[in-house]
């Protein structure tokens, strides 16, 4: 590094110190860094491309970081945090197909087994893929966010039904997925 580098990186943090504690911001950037990686790929089950999964990302704890300065409810946080990102993507979503926008599906097979294990692992995601795309809506939009770790309680508040709703939705979805493995 240059000097010149230095010195910046020396008034960067002589003002950070004098900066006052901001326990909103620490909230936003402990939420960020754990929930991040899990919304994005949920974000790209909804189907949106991966650049733009980043900006609702980015939109949605911009929205976490307004909601706790204006001092709104706490509770539940994890599955507010899901909820404002499925309707900003949603929006996204209606807007592309309104402007004949497509979403971007990329194939996520891994290039590294081998030949024939490829062929197998790419049959069994295409068993798996289409029986979660004959899943109704409710039920695939539950799996997803019980894959990314949410409870029960915070996948009915992000997608605003009841508790016996997304047991009911999980319910059905394991189920079909189960008989799919064992064909």
């Amino acid at each position: 590094m240059s000097e010149f580098s230095w010195t910046q990186l020396a008034r960067i943090v002589s003002t950070r110190e004098q900066d006052p504690p901001n326990p909103t911001h620490d909230e936003v950037v402990r939420f960020f860094t754990e929930l991040r990686t899990p919304l994005l790929r949920y974000l790209y089950t909804l189907g949106l491309p991966l650049s733009e999964g980043e900006d609702v990302a980015q939109e949605t704890f911009l929205a976490l970081h307004r909601h706790l300065l204006e001092g709104k409810p706490r509770d539940n946080l994890h599955g507010w945090v899901f909820r404002v990102a499925r309707n900003l993507a949603l929006k996204r979503l209606q807007r592309a197909a309104t402007t004949g926008g497509e979403p971007d599906f990329h194939d996520l097979t891994d290039p590294a087994p081998n030949p024939e294990q490829q062929a197998v692992r790419t049959q069994q995601q295409r068993a798996i893929q289409s029986v979660i795309a004959a899943l109704p809506d409710l039920d695939r939009q539950c799996l997803y966010l019980r894959a990314e770790g949410l409870r029960y309680r915070d996948i009915a508040q992000a997608l605003d039904i009841s508790l016996g709703s997304v047991a009911q939705a999980l319910s059905r979805a394991l189920d079909k997925l189960a008989r799919a493995a064992q064909r």
